[in-house]
């Protein structure tokens, strides 16, 4: 009888030293997973690609850099955007990319610009924005808090829209106010940066050489305008 207790007391200590070996893995694991370098994802179109700028001065570039300085490890972000693209393209786009991890720290969105250029209705714009937020989400693991909105900046600001300048604000302005509801549906960020694309720039430092899009320079305004909430968002 003391031989049989003695093997299940025997038994019942090899196990206790797996499940405490499993349970110190695991830790060591999850200690792991919280120093590995964030994962940012970036959707949009040519103002998130930086058009006509240098890779270095797109400004989810220009965030992941700030973030770095500031001590905190981020991946370069993954950018999916192409010039020209309206919602339904970009929602295309995210579903044919086998590259994308399962879930991001950050996930970032600012699209709209060539929906209003090409003469679609902000209610068709709508519920295409809708699905890409929604799918934004699920992307950030479910995580609204995970997740940003950038607004449309005004191109009527620049030489290129400078002769329509009127109609484009107004329209512009129903499309962000459009997006900005929806956003507030769903509890995520929405960062306002149009009125900084309307600001004079008599010596043209806002706009890139294309006379179209923004410079570097305006795109790291926008990331000071919104770092510290981003900031906020990854810590």
């Amino acid at each position: 009888m003391k031989k049989i207790t003695l093997k299940l007391i025997a038994i019942g200590l090899i196990f206790c030293n797996m499940a405490c070996s499993s349970v110190s893995n695991s830790s060591s694991m999850n200690r792991k997973n919280n120093n590995s370098p964030l994962n940012y994802l970036a959707l949009g179109d040519s103002y998130t690609i930086g058009e006509s700028v240098a890779e270095s001065k797109r400004w989810p570039v220009q965030l992941a850099e700030r973030l770095r300085a500031d001590g905190i490890a981020i991946n370069d972000p993954k950018i999916i955007a192409t010039t020209g693209w309206r919602t339904d393209q970009l929602k295309a786009a995210i579903e044919k990319d086998d590259e994308l991890l399962e879930t991001y720290d950050l996930v970032s969105l600012l699209i709209g610009v060539n929906n209003q250029y090409q003469n679609r209705s902000v209610e068709s714009f709508a519920p295409e924005f809708e699905e890409l937020l929604q799918k934004s989400i699920e992307l950030a693991g479910g995580n609204t808090n995970k997740v940003f909105v950038v607004s449309i900046p005004d191109y009527g600001k620049t030489p290129f829209g400078a002769s329509k300048a009127e109609k484009i604000a107004k329209a512009l302005n129903e499309y962000n106010r459009v997006s900005k509801e929806i956003c507030e549906k769903y509890k995520v960020e929405y960062f306002n940066i149009t009125p900084i694309s309307r600001q004079a720039d008599p010596d043209a430092k806002l706009v890139a050489e294309d006379n179209l899009h923004p410079s570097g320079e305006q795109y790291r305004q926008w990331v000071e305008s919104f770092y510290k909430e981003v900031k906020k968002i990854v810590k």
